[in-house]
């Protein structure tokens, strides 16, 4: 064995490879595509040198001569190739690039120098901390170097890895170096540079949010420091104490409760630091705080001072102007840039009952967010300040309006349009929270705002659009003539605006119409279809889709209603066009997908002309992702991973087919593979697949039973080992499916039982089970009785009280019908099973309102069997217990 002294590591470029590679980086900063895809191909080529990482890091430390840009550059292709190929540099390249990082962070540029720290950063995060164990010990002495340049570079790295490996950092791995290194950071709070400072205190903050040991040892010299700080000159210190300040509400609000009073001042004149990137940390600070029990304690008295600042934290600032060309008024024929366009996430189908408060259980998704200015920096102070007031507003409620209602008057009718915008803003922040002491102010606003719709600035009339969509649910409870139909007419023409940014609020906020309006919109239907149809050949990519929603919203809220041949006429052309005009692979399908499943279902057979070549479209997507899925699996580095969004959301669109056209899709089961396509996705390992293919395998069963009957035996073994309710709505679609299936099966549903039964009792005697989850499964256990009573009735004692109090709630149906027939005959197979819980039955049959004849029997017969079995006297003392509207309804409706 060869001893070699661990010395130096000696290496010289070659001078002709040297300017063959800065000639590289050079052509690399040049603005033309093809020079570009020329020299990534000449990078990857380069890669297979073992050396070729040793130039790029000679260039970044040692090459002074160069042109800062092209320097950086080299560095940063050499970041890329270590977080690529990093663990096969040749052992003798990684140590001379680590030696030459720790040598050069203190380069005079600061350009350099971030690039050696990002350097730093990426070698630490790919598993070196272990590795290099001379790192952290070696920045953190460099922090105490007389020169300047050498403390900042060596801190900027530290910050980097700070964030980067804030978790290993607090491990045992490393042997714990934060008990080190977060007193050195703190010690450095009080430095002459405010860079320095800075530094010091961003790496201190990414460990408070984890309540790091090592953190909180020192949590009281941590705080007092960042006071010390609190007026510090460089608004980059600001915003990381404010940073500090809004996590440590979260995770320390104990230490900061003495402070209290002084913090809220603070954070007071903080919001409205002339920096914005300041005042946005501070006003943070008022969004967290209200999350807090002791928000109202805290800030009750502050409101007067807090309320002025974040209204007027709304106003569109000059720069916000600018980015969203607030001067542009027309701008609907510029094609959107796709860089504009979100991704989009689809929502897969759950069956949920209808339930008797408000038709369909609603999902809990804020789809009215503040959103009204998405295409600038995501995050501003215009936002935040809105956000706060609405939180705020849910804290107060109405104790929030003699604080805004002054503001308010001179807002909304000043005559700046900016001051006017950010008033509407404001009265959309607070519908919400305010909503009951707004009312009496409705009447008047309404109207006033409806006028604003025409508005001659764009950015006024798209801010009126959302915050009428606040008040929504007060416009339609009021006669529609009053507001409803000018408040509709005036949207419907926004939608037609001629500015993009303001169809796109008005579509939004049409569709929020829709969603209260539900039934309402009939009389109107031939006038809203008339503008939709119409922004069709209007709109630019962004709003098509927002378009295909408000269709798809408008077919859920006015279901059948929409089957007349004249609207059928008006709809389905353009959206067929559009379906015909765009590619498998086109993610733009999704939100045409979901449309055409809402409309589907809304039209009925009125959507037969339609539906093969929709069917078969549905049928090759899901083929094809499962293909995709297939070769991925088998040789994940020649294919890539199918996006199977196109799978879930085609699945969905059967599911609104099925659930449309019922018996009518018989024949298009019969001529496609889709039964041997859903027993693949139903084994998929991503839960909405299989979500999404048993809420198809139920709508099938009601459709078409003949075709699913023959995979029973398949099925059923999935279904039960997908009731597992750590996945809600898998399980939730599954037990669903099951109970569709048991009412087809019959008897034959007999050797399946034993799969599921045991599950769904235990699902039902969940704590904390959703309400839609536990009504599937009580009207699921009911079916299976109903069909099997031997079989289910024995556990009757077991699950028969939640059964009773889940479905009292839910509104007469057939699914309710079938599920109260099962447990009668349970009851009839196993009387004793209900006895302990007897009142609970009571109670859930004078749920219903108006059951079937043969049913009300039923109910007759168990009721009077029990009260003679435990004659008249105990019937009496038991019935005493009924509360009167019971009692009172037994009586009426049964004679007990």
């Amino acid at each position: 064995m060869v001893w070699r002294p661990k010395m130096e590591y000696e290496w010289k470029p070659d001078e002709q490879g040297l300017q063959q590679i800065l000639q590289l980086l050079k052509e690399s900063q040049s603005p033309d595509t093809t020079t570009q895809r020329a020299v990534q191909q000449k990078l990857e080529q380069l890669n297979q040198y073992p050396d070729f990482n040793n130039y790029l890091i000679f260039v970044l430390t040692k090459l002074k001569s160069e042109d800062e840009p092209t320097r950086s550059l080299s560095g940063l292709i050499l970041k890329n190739n270590v977080k690529a190929h990093f663990h096969n540099f040749p052992n003798g390249v990684t140590d001379f690039i680590k030696s030459e990082c720790l040598n050069n962070i203190g380069d005079s540029s600061p350009l350099i120098r971030a690039t050696v720290g990002i350097l730093i950063t990426t070698i630490a995060s790919k598993g070196e901390l272990q590795n290099w164990p001379e790192l952290l010990p070696k920045l953190c002495s460099l922090l105490d170097s007389e020169d300047y340049n050498t403390c900042e570079g060596a801190f900027g790295a530290l910050q980097k890895i700070c964030e980067d490996s804030a978790e290993i950092l607090d491990s045992d791995v490393l042997d714990r170096p934060l008990n080190i290194m977060i007193p050195k950071f703190l010690q450095f709070f009080k430095h002459s540079s405010p860079k320095i400072r800075s530094h010091a205190i961003a790496c201190v903050n990414q460990f408070i949010i984890s309540r790091t040991q090592a953190l909180m040892l020192h949590i009281d010299s941590f705080i007092e420091n960042l006071f010390a700080l609190a007026g510090d000159e460089e608004p980059e210190v600001r915003k990381n104490v404010c940073r500090a300040l809004v996590m440590l509400l979260e995770v320390r609000m104990d230490r900061l409760l003495p402070h209290m009073i002084s913090i809220v001042e603070y954070m007071l004149q903080r919001t409205q630091d002339q920096d914005e990137n300041v005042a946005l940390e501070a006003c943070e600070f008022w969004l967290t705080l209200a999350e807090q029990p002791i928000c109202k304690d805290v800030l009750c008295r502050h409101l007067t001072k807090l309320i002025p600042v974040l209204v007027n934290g709304m106003k569109y600032s000059e720069i916000d102007i600018i980015l969203l060309k607030g001067d542009v008024e027309e701008d609907e024929a510029i094609p959107d840039s796709e860089q504009d366009i979100r991704p989009r996430f689809h929502r897969s189908r759950t069956v949920a009952q209808q339930h008797e408060e408000d038709g369909i259980e609603q999902d809990d998704d804020d789809d009215d967010e503040l959103d009204d200015d998405d295409t600038i920096s995501d995050w501003n102070l215009r936002k935040c300040s809105a956000a706060a007031l609405d939180v705020l507003a849910n804290v107060f409620r109405d104790e929030l309006l003699p604080h805004i209602l002054p503001l308010l008057k001179e807002l909304l009718f000043h005559p700046e349009w900016v001051v006017k915008e950010s008033g509407i803003l404001v009265l959309g922040a607070i519908a919400e929270g305010c909503m009951q002491g707004m009312i009496p102010y409705l009447p008047e606003l309404i109207p006033h705002l409806v006028q604003c719709l025409s508005d001659k600035k764009a950015l006024v009339r798209s801010i009126t659009c959302w915050t009428l969509s606040r008040y929504a649910h007060w416009v339609v409870s009021q006669p529609p003539d009053t507001y409803l139909k000018p408040l509709m007419t005036e949207l419907l023409k926004r939608i037609l605006d001629s500015n993009k940014r303001v169809q796109e609020a008005a579509c939004s906020a049409f569709a929020t119409l829709e969603e209260e309006a539900c039934t309402e919109l009939v009389p109107y239907l031939a006038y809203i279809l008339d503008t939709l149809v119409f922004a069709f050949s209007k709109y630019q990519h962004k709003n098509l889709l927002i378009l295909y929603d408000a269709i798809g919203t408008l077919a859920d809220s006015v279901g059948h209603h929409l089957n007349k041949p004249e609207y059928i006429q008006m709809l389905m052309p353009p959206l067929i066009q559009k379906w015909n005009m765009l590619k498998d692979e086109d993610k733009d399908l999704f939100p045409l997908l979901e449309c055409l499943s809402s409309v589907a279902t809304a039209l009925q057979s009125g959507f037969l002309p339609y539906c093969e070549p929709v069917y078969q479209r549905c049928v090759n997507l899901v083929q094809k992702t499962l293909a995709q899925a297939m070769l991925h699996n088998a040789q994940p580095d020649q294919y890539e991973a199918p996006d199977k969004d196109f799978m879930i959301v085609a699945l969905d669109l059967l599911s609104g087919l099925a659930e449309g056209l019922g018996g009518n899709i018989e024949q298009l089961v019969a001529r496609s593979n889709i039964l041997t396509l859903m027993y693949q996705c139903m084994q998929d390992k991503m839960p909405e697949v299989r979500q999404s293919s048993f809420a198809l395998l139920g709508d099938l069963t009601k459709a078409c039973f003949q075709h699913v009957k023959p995979c029973i035996a398949d099925f059923m073994p999935i279904l039960g080992t997908n009731l597992n309710p750590e996945f809600i709505s898998v399980c939730n679609n599954a037990t669903w499916a099951i109970g569709e299936i048991s009412i087809q099966m019959g008897i034959e549903m007999q050797p399946y039982i034993p799969m599921v039964l045991h599950q769904l009792v235990e699902i039902i005697n969940r704590p904390n089970t959703p309400k839609t989850l536990l009504e599937n499964t009580a009207i699921t256990i009911g079916r299976l009785g109903y069909v099997c009573p031997q079989e289910v009735a024995p556990m009757l004692q077991q699950f028969i009280r939640p059964w009773c109090t889940s479905l009292r709630n839910i509104r007469d149906n057939e699914e309710k019908d079938s599920a109260f027939r099962g447990i009668c005959t349970m009851i009839t197979v196993n009387p004793s099973g209900v006895v302990q819980d007897f009142i609970f039955f009571c109670d859930a049959v004078a749920s219903w309102i108006s059951p079937k004849d043969d049913l009300r029997d039923m109910f007759c017969k168990i009721l009077h069997g029990f009260k003679n079995q435990v004659g008249d006297e105990n019937w009496r003392r038991f019935s005493d217990q009924f509360p009167l509207p019971l009692k009172e309804r037994l009586a009426a409706y049964y004679g007990v």
